[in-house]
């Protein structure tokens, strides 16, 4: 039974960086499709980045060439880095595991989640 606890979130200045991560608690996951959501106020969560089992990596337009997802197996752990931040990155980042070893795009396939952690850009 996973369970996934997100870390790192934090207050930064715009043009810096925070690394994120997802643990997971219970059977490895490293089999399975992982991916980073983020919710701002007052709007709908989106898709942030997804990588399956092979190592294979999207990421939402908006975050191309400043965010880097990443997993350790051997740790069943996931990252986030994010460079080059932007006001419009704050949000609650959450991390998302759907048990196939393919990623879907839409949040609803996803079933299991962690609590989020906050990131402000200022």
């Amino acid at each position: 039974h996973v369970q996934l606890v997100e870390s790192g979130g934090g207050s930064v200045q715009a043009g810096g960086s925070l690394r994120l991560s997802c643990a997971a608690s219970g059977p490895p996951y490293g089999r399975h499709c992982m991916a980073w959501f983020r919710q701002a106020p007052g709007k709908e969560r989106e898709g942030v980045a997804t990588i399956d089992s092979n190592g294979s990596i999207s990421y939402t337009d908006s975050v191309k060439g400043r965010f880097t997802i990443s997993k350790d197996n051997a740790k069943n752990t996931l990252y986030l880095q994010m460079n080059s931040l932007k006001s419009e990155d704050t949000a609650i980042y959450y991390c998302a595991a759907y048990l196939r070893s393919w990623c879907p795009t839409s949040q609803y396939e996803y079933p299991i989640w962690g609590q989020g952690t906050q990131v402000t850009v200022s």
